[in-house]
């Protein structure tokens, strides 16, 4: 029998980088809207792109025997935020194996020293705090520092700032055009190299790391096949812990920014009518932060009679999928309650990626990234107290990353 199709609705025009640049994060949903869709056709950089969203999309684009990620991300991303050959890049058996590599440091214990380190911290960067202090700036130094002992990672003290800054670099610079590009990938470079001499010197037994590090197990790490991961490669994926926990920096500005901003849902908190996972996932879903995934067809397929053809590229829209009125109630209003009786679907929140955190392709530090904003608030709500001076804490949907514009500047910032 003959199945029958329909054309995905197409967006008319050559090509449409530019406009994907200006509208940033509210480029697919804009579109989807104005379809009525929840997918549509388009042109990026020349190539022909298929843009989705919404829960059942998710659920699609996480299906491993209809998508793989090989080829799937720019090269220039590859060159900043990724790097070449890491987990983001792998499908089937070897992503799976790959992604336990992480898996295996993400039990709770784990995570819990890490939040102690993060705890450590922040006492030490806000009991020496400035009169004015750049929070966004503060909370990339205090997650590196402990991010690095976390991971095993010597972080000598001299160091600190341009290690740190290369870190923000490679989630700052990915889409960015001319020098902060380039800056992007010559920090790429020196972190590789930086961080493979530690490889090297962890195999030859001159580097100890604690066993439970990334920095361990990552270099004794073995494939499929048995052999040892390239030092190079696991350069890669011990960015990959370091990396992604520096850039939870915007998070921590936005829960910090939310406290401020909605003082009803910071009294309710406080008070302990609604908890504080509740008030940090809705701090993910409310504000932006990383607007799409990429993936490429596998081989042709049909859904919902729309037909995808092997090798397409095709784009997962997740901040509309977390602003999606069909999902959501009231998605443009910010009430952590609405946390209170979620069935924690794994399409239909996806602001670090959707479907399986264990074995699929969402991020593997999510926990991690939800048990540092946990501490943030009990910094920031209990433990100290601060003003917010007059300033632009208005960010803009085009930026990536989006971030208020004065990136929240806190006075006089003192113990409890």
């Amino acid at each position: 029998m003959m199945t029958m199709t329909r054309p995905i609705p197409k967006e008319e025009g050559l090509d449409h980088s530019l406009a994907f640049l200006r509208e940033g994060y509210l480029y697919v949903p804009n579109r989807r809207k104005s379809f009525q869709s929840t997918l549509f056709e388009t042109r990026l950089l020349g190539e022909r792109v298929i843009c989705l969203g919404g829960g059942e999309a998710a659920a699609l684009f996480y299906d491993a025997d209809k998508f793989v990620r090989k080829d799937a991300a720019p090269k220039r991303l590859l060159k900043t935020l990724f790097g070449e050959d890491g987990v983001q890049t792998l499908d089937g058996s070897a992503h799976t194996h790959r992604k336990q590599m992480f898996m295996a440091l993400m039990f709770p214990q784990n995570i819990k020293r890490l939040t102690k380190l993060v705890s450590r911290e922040w006492e030490r960067a806000l009991d020496a705090a400035a009169d004015e202090t750049v929070l966004y700036d503060t909370a990339q130094e205090v997650l590196m520092r402990a991010v690095c002992e976390w991971a095993g990672v010597p972080l000598h003290e001299s160091e600190v700032a341009r290690r740190t800054d290369e870190m923000k670099l490679l989630f700052e610079s990915g889409t960015a055009l001319g020098p902060k590009h380039v800056r992007g990938r010559a920090a790429r470079s020196s972190a590789e190299a930086w961080v493979r001499g530690m490889v090297e010197e962890v195999r030859t037994n001159r580097l100890l790391p604690n066993e439970q590090t990334a920095l361990y197990e990552f270099s004794w790490h073995r494939d499929e096949a048995g052999h040892l991961l390239p030092a190079d490669v696991v350069a890669v994926e011990v960015i990959n812990i370091l990396r992604p926990t520096v850039a939870v920096s915007i998070y921590v500005l936005f829960t910090v920014l939310a406290l401020h901003q909605f003082p009803e849902a910071r009294d309710r908190l406080a008070r302990g009518e609604t908890e504080p996972t509740w008030f940090v996932q809705e701090v993910r879903r409310f504000y932006p932060f990383f607007p799409v995934t990429a993936a490429r067809v596998k081989q042709d397929f049909a859904w919902n009679e729309f037909t995808f053809e092997e090798g397409t590229l095709v784009l997962l829209d997740l901040y509309g999928t977390n602003h999606d009125p069909s999902l959501w109630t009231e998605p443009d209003t910010f009430n952590p309650d609405r946390f209170k009786d979620w069935t924690e679907s794994p399409f239909t929140f996806i602001p670090q990626g959707g479907g399986d955190v264990d074995f699929g392709h969402r991020c593997a530090g999510e926990h991690v990234t939800i048990a540092i904003m946990r501490e943030t608030i009990d910094v920031f709500l209990t433990r100290y107290r601060y003003e917010v001076p007059p300033q632009d804490l208005s960010y803009s949907f085009v930026d990536l990353p989006s971030l208020p514009k004065s990136r929240f500047v806190l006075n006089q910032i003192r113990k409890n």
